[in-house]
């Protein structure tokens, strides 16, 4: 059987597909696929004459995919994600720790531990080069998902959708507050309670983290105020500047509260925390080889301090 005669497209191009797919723009795609537009354009225009059906309509600026077109380019992803699992099995037949590894982190991860595992990860596998992407919790799934990236750190609490994962260790929250506040005096930890009717400054829509925090604060009868952050570092600031309250995870305390400028409480075990996790997609060809990247990580995550 001709395949070629019967398939007359490439991987790269499905890839761009993909790409503008995802991006909603032929420019975005193309910084994306690191490929000069004009390139990737007329690549998705030879595949589409090949294919015989329009999978993109070109307004401007902007790109739609028609409703004919969207089981293509969802057969297009199930195609790149097959051809990822014939790499990553033959990886794991030859060498599992040589190439490139894609993975994400959620942003209330990613500042706090990689600097932490970066070098253990390199001491263990020279030869393995390791691609990081920070990304929220739900974006960070789709792309595992999709196969767009191999695995990702997340907090086990999330929705991970049926993702594989290991877990990397438990990572408490604390009771962050300004100097001078009423919940700053004591040194014994508080109970959640303490929140009654307190006003808690919290992350934007979109973390994980916050919706974690929401949780606690829904049954300790908290209230969010109006000002919503986009990071820990601006949370902390505001919360410093505006005398008030927010939780903050432990593995952020080191370098959010390096100044001393709130006060920290722990809270009565055991506590509000989250699982720190390493996840794959179910069936990955990578499954051994990520248990061994976790025992790395684990190692490096036991040995961060909180400096409280």
């Amino acid at each position: 059987m001709d395949l070629l005669a019967i398939l007359p497209i490439s991987l790269r191009q499905l890839q761009y597909i993909v790409a503008v797919a995802e991006h909603g723009s032929f420019r975005r795609a193309a910084d994306a696929c690191h490929v000069a537009q004009p390139s990737l354009s007329a690549q998705v225009g030879v595949a589409e004459r090949a294919l015989g059906v329009q999978l993109f309509e070109r307004t401007g600026r902007r790109v739609r995919v028609p409703p004919a077109a969207k089981p293509l380019i969802a057969q297009a992803r199930r195609i790149l994600m097959a051809a990822g699992d014939l790499r990553d099995l033959a990886r794991q037949r030859a060498d599992p720790f040589h190439g490139t590894l894609r993975l994400g982190v959620i942003p209330t991860i990613c500042p706090y531990l990689l600097p932490d595992i970066a070098r253990p990860l390199q001491h263990d596998y020279p030869d393995l080069r390791i691609d990081w992407s920070e990304e929220r919790t739900a974006r960070l799934v789709a792309q595992v998902t999709e196969g767009a990236i191999d695995g990702a750190v997340l907090a086990l609490e999330a929705d991970l959708r049926g993702l594989a994962h290991e877990p990397l260790g438990w990572d408490p929250f604390f009771l962050a507050v300004a100097p001078g506040h009423p919940l700053s005096r004591g040194k014994k930890p508080v109970t959640p309670d303490v929140l009654d009717h307190a006003r808690v400054f919290l992350l934007d829509d979109g973390h994980c983290f916050r919706e974690q925090a929401l949780q606690l604060c829904a049954r300790a009868g908290a209230r969010e105020t109006g000002f919503r952050a986009t990071s820990l570092s601006t949370l902390v600031q505001m919360v410093s500047a505006s005398g008030g309250v927010t939780l903050l995870p432990s593995i952020a305390l080191p370098v959010e509260n390096r100044h001393r400028q709130l006060i920290v409480r722990r809270f009565v075990a055991p506590g509000p925390g989250r699982t720190l996790a390493l996840a794959w997609r179910r069936g990955s060809a990578l499954r051994v080889p990520f248990g061994r990247i976790a025992d790395t990580m684990r190692a490096a995550l036991t040995s961060v301090k909180s400096e409280v």
